[in-house]
């Protein structure tokens, strides 16, 4: 099963992407693990792809395609994968489809995780998070075991320097203009399921788990 999470900053793809690979037995990758791995291991891709993170903008569609095509051809025809946040444009939208299309195989379902925007800005300006293994924690629903460690590695947790409410608005602005028009793209497709993300993560899991059950993914229970 290809799964497709889509959904504005806060709103918990990280955290659901997360349960929802523990729980089906498959692979979760964000656009920042493509991009992170890239860079690390000095592809082609990660190498352009740097030279546009470092200075602040945008990593291109064509690059970002690049990288899903090595995942799905590393991944293996038939097996499992989530992505999360990706694709965030129309045009990576379209681009996904024709690889998967080349590969006889096809995004199985998109869940938008539906957000308000006052909410998002709430939670995120309360997140730390583990810059060694990329674990979350919320300082007002999700405390630490002990306090300013992860509790996976126990890292040091931080702050995220795009986690200011000035920030989060201008990601939420730029949300709205280049990923919302992918959510309709989905939607026109009727692959789309929505799912309340302003609930607390136990009941955004049960609602996901339920959609996935309906869609013929028994495993995905709690």
């Amino acid at each position: 099963m290809i799964v497709v999470l889509l959904g504005a900053p806060g709103a918990g793809k990280g955290t659901q992407a997360k349960r929802m690979g523990s729980t089906m037995g498959v692979q979760h990758f964000s656009t920042g693990d493509l991009l992170r791995e890239a860079v690390e291991n000095g592809t082609e891709l990660g190498v352009r792809a740097a030279e546009y993170m470092d200075s602040g903008r945008l990593v291109p569609d064509d690059i970002m395609l690049g990288l899903a095509g090595e995942l799905l051809d590393r991944k293996g025809s038939g097996a499992g994968v989530i992505l999360d946040g990706f694709p965030r444009t129309v045009p990576q939208a379209k681009g996904l489809d024709q690889l998967l299309l080349d590969r006889g195989e096809t995004i199985d379902l998109v869940i938008f995780l539906d957000i308000e925007e006052e909410d998002a800005v709430e939670r995120l300006s309360s997140r730390v998070s583990c810059p060694k293994c990329g674990s979350v924690h919320n300082l007002t629903t999700d405390l630490p075991m002990t306090e300013g460690l992860c509790d996976a590695c126990g890292g040091t947790l931080v702050r995220r320097s795009d986690d200011i409410p000035e920030k989060i608005e201008r990601r939420f602005e730029q949300y709205q203009r280049e990923t919302h028009p992918t959510i309709e793209y989905y939607r026109s497709q009727g692959k789309l399921d929505t799912v309340d993300a302003g609930r607390p993560i136990k009941e955004v899991q049960e609602a996901i788990r339920r959609i996935l059950s309906r869609n013929g993914e028994p495993q995905a229970a709690g």
